[in-house]
């Protein structure tokens, strides 16, 4: 594993994405008692979607979102900015969810791209599609899956296999073997897009409260430090926090996502084709992924980070320099002829890695608190999804959203907190240490080997692709 050095170190600094952003002026706290008909738990994107899809569909109804920080201070301003429909996930949700599960979540997460179009705001939204590349032998088997599910399933359109050459026309690499282009993909400026959303909650009449920490919630009530909201309908909605919530510690994880971002450099870009502004993952266990934003900066990230324990979220997520200095090394070796980029800002943060890898609706038995979490790294497009079955949950509609198979669905429970940080920490390990070996044409230690592949020995599901 790389003891390497990183550019930038991080943590210094906030995630640059919210230092771009025009700024908002801070929503003032909940303090004292307060009554609200929903409680939204949470002010990143899964809550403001839940909000907006409820004020949409009874502008009546009286909503509450209870944010810690400030809205987008989790994964929904930190995060790459890939956004996604369902559609490369595709092999995924029919390895999980069956042929006819896979096609109507993946219809269903279609709807995001015209809503942020709605916002009206400039997000930096890009409608570029999405590219998923083989970097390595080893990488090819999850492109021809992905390949294969699509055709068996009769919609070949929404991924198309790309052959070496093919590839490099839209971005070249020597790295790169083939690929598979989705369509319906592109990327947005995430704190650009999570303010969008609170301005338009709050214009809709969603109640905002920042700086309101919850302490507890039981039904019909949260506490919060300084007061507490009574609210016959609650939601939770805090992505990897929930890794420590009871209903929850037992189904998600916690892992570290980083990201490295460079120099406006456009003349490389040039060089090497990557005009389209496609955004791209590589098919590693713990992914790399790269996109380019509109002055000609790249983000390279790494989704190698470290596992968190219960839901204790600090600063091995915002500090790892070793998992900084991976996602600086794949910017070099994806993309050599970005070598000379400099790296101007790193940053990281957690990500809610559900023991499926899929996202987990549902509501806590006896009571009407209601959640949604895991989206394992890919929850900026499937959080409008998630609003959407989450509102439905709240109105006790049986609708479209709510019967969606991310719904109620049986997960494998992990194991308790201790041998699920323990046995992750060793397995994350050997997983990159194989992962590394065999891109550097080596042969990975016994030991590491059979370690890394004691998940799937006993049925689990490790890594972030």
């Amino acid at each position: 594993m790389s003891r390497a050095v990183p550019s930038v170190a991080p943590g210094a600094e906030p995630a640059w994405w919210l230092l771009e952003a025009p700024p908002d002026e801070a929503a003032p706290a909940l303090e004292g008692e307060a009554v609200a008909d929903v409680a939204v738990v949470g002010g990143g994107y899964t809550g403001l979607w839940t909000a907006l899809a409820l004020k949409a569909r009874d502008p009546s109804i009286d909503v509450a979102v209870l944010e810690s920080e400030f809205c987008g201070f989790g994964p929904s301003g930190r995060n790459g900015g890939f956004l996604e429909t369902y559609w490369p996930a595709l092999a995924r949700l029919h390895d999980r969810l069956g042929a006819k599960g896979a096609l109507r979540v993946a219809r269903a997460s279609e709807g995001v791209v015209g809503a942020v179009r709605e916002l009206g705001e400039d997000v930096w939204l890009r409608e570029t599609g999405m590219l998923l590349v083989s970097a390595s032998a080893a990488q090819d088997s999850a492109v021809e899956h992905a390949v294969e599910i699509a055709v068996q399933l009769g919609v070949g359109e929404e991924g198309v296999p790309l052959s070496g050459e093919e590839l490099a026309r839209r971005v070249h690499s020597p790295r790169f073997r083939r690929g598979i282009y989705f369509r319906k993909a592109g990327t947005v400026q995430p704190a650009r897009l999570v303010r969008a959303l609170r301005r338009k909650a709050i214009a809709a009449g969603v109640r905002v409260h920042e700086g309101t920490r919850m302490t507890r919630v039981r039904p019909g009530l949260v506490e919060v430090e300084q007061g507490r909201l009574r609210a016959a309908e609650i939601v939770v909605a805090t992505n990897a926090w929930a890794s420590g919530w009871r209903p929850l510690s037992r189904l998600l994880t916690a892992f570290g996502s980083y990201v490295v971002l460079t120099e406006p450099v456009p003349e490389l870009l040039e060089e090497v084709g990557w005009t389209g502004g496609e955004a791209i993952a590589d098919a590693r266990l713990f992914l790399h992924y790269c996109r380019t934003t509109p002055d000609g900066r790249v983000l390279m990230g790494s989704a190698s980070g470290p596992i968190g324990f219960g839901g204790r979220i600090g600063a091995r997520f915002t500090e790892d320099a070793a998992t900084v200095a991976r996602a600086e090394r794949g910017l070099r070796e994806l993309l050599p002829a970005l070598a000379g980029a400099r790296v101007e800002h790193a940053w990281g943060g957690p990500v809610d890695v559900s023991a499926d890898h899929l996202p987990l609706f549902g509501t806590v038995p006896g009571a009407r608190i209601h959640f949604g979490a895991g989206y394992t790294g890919n929850g900026v497009g499937p959080s409008w999804l998630g609003g959407q079955i989450l509102a439905s949950l709240v109105l006790g509609a049986d609708d479209e959203w709510a019967s969606l198979p991310l719904v109620l669905r049986r997960v494998r429970r992990l194991p308790p907190r201790t041998v699920n940080f323990l046995g992750g920490s060793l397995v994350r390990a050997a997983m990159l240490s194989v992962e590394e070996s065999v891109e550097a044409g080596g042969r990975p230690a016994p030991g590491a080997r059979f370690v890394a592949s004691l998940p799937r020995r006993l049925g689990l599901t490790v890594g972030t692709r």
